[in-house]
């Protein structure tokens, strides 16, 4: 900023140099160049020295300790729930969904042989130093051009999704359940149930689950002549906020069964039920596209999709360590999930 003759004038801060700007000038694709920075894949030498010099020729700078350790792999891969980095919370009692994603990511990681380490929002302010030097990242449940995916994108650091990122259409490295199909099977149950006015609770986070699952939604409600009711709600509103929102999704009757995505809001929905006389199955039918441990123990328990971790999770390790050998991408793959119905839901 510099002043002259009273007035203030504020200079543009120049914008920093990215490996997409490295890739572009060398004609060569983002992997290539990561390979070449990191001394991995399968480069000729001359490629490699060409990219090399393109990067230094364009002033373009990776961080010096994220390149020298990955010039050395550490052995270790880094899990970002991004579900978790949005709700602004890491510990959520009666939600185990997000505990066992963890642990058996955690696990499974060190049965391959390969260090996990649990990080934050790698975009935030205060993330350790060593965040950015781990070999790979597992990235949950991506947001629609999550920037956290941008930053891993433009170090050229592999990474792998669980879920997709909605924003990028081509990226194929991710593992999902099928959360439209788990959708059309809450649906279908509840019309098995009696019910025929369904609304869908979903979360306001821009995510592949909250989005596929609507599409289905409205596809389902196409197909039997209904108006779809979609009703969002922020996931950190929890159990309260969705007891709030239960007489405009309720509508006076107008719908008679409500498939809320995240496990604290149909907990909340049971609760305002009931507080209201509300019978739960026989009035309103109630499901949720998350097997947490507060739907499994609410009165009466809750029908949910029971997801498969096991598989999904072992799918998005070994599409991530296809990245990190420079392989090409064998996803995206999709398991599909298994619904369990419980009292909510089940008229007699």
């Amino acid at each position: 900023m510099t002043r002259k003759n009273g007035w203030i004038f504020v200079m543009a801060r120049a914008r920093k140099t990215t490996i997409h700007d490295v890739a572009k000038a060398a004609n060569v694709s983002v992997a290539a160049v990561s390979f070449a920075l990191n001394g991995k894949g399968t480069l000729s030498d001359q490629t490699r020295e060409r990219i090399i010099a393109t990067a230094g020729d364009i002033g373009y700078q990776a961080d010096a300790l994220a390149r020298g350790l990955r010039r050395s792999p550490l052995g270790a891969i880094g899990i970002v729930n991004r579900s978790l980095d949005l709700l602004g919370e890491y510990f959520l009692p009666g939600i185990d969904v997000f505990d066992q994603t963890i642990s058996t990511l955690s696990a499974m990681a060190l049965q391959r042989g390969i260090a996990p380490m649990v990080l934050p929002d790698l975009t935030g302010p205060k993330i350790p130093a060593i965040s950015l030097a781990l070999d790979g990242y597992i990235v949950v449940s991506p947001q629609s051009n999550d920037p956290v995916i941008d930053l891993l994108d433009n170090r050229g650091i592999p990474y792998a999704c669980i879920g997709s990122d909605p924003g990028r259409k081509h990226f194929k490295s991710w593992a999902s359940d099928d959360d439209g199909e788990s959708c059309l099977q809450v649906m279908e149950h509840f019309r098995r149930q009696g019910g025929q006015r369904p609304a869908l609770l979903r979360g306001a986070n821009e995510n592949s689950w909250n989005l596929s699952s609507e599409q289905a939604y409205r596809s389902w409600c196409n197909d039997h002549g209904l108006e779809p009711k979609v009703h969002i709600l922020d996931e950190s509103s929890g159990v309260t906020g969705a007891a709030e929102l239960f007489g405009s999704v309720w509508d006076n009757g107008a719908t008679d069964a409500i498939y809320a995505m995240t496990a604290r809001h149909a907990v909340g929905v049971v609760a305002a039920a009931l507080d209201q006389g509300i019978n739960v199955p026989d009035e309103l039918l109630v499901a949720t596209g998350s097997d947490a441990e507060a739907a499994r123990f609410s009165r009466p328990a809750i029908s949910a999709i029971q997801l498969n971790p096991n598989e999904v999770y072992a799918d998005a390790l070994d599409l991530l360590i296809e990245r990190m050998e420079g392989q090409e991408p064998s996803g995206p793959i999709l398991r599909k999930a298994r619904f369990r119905p419980r009292s909510s839901s089940l008229r007699r």
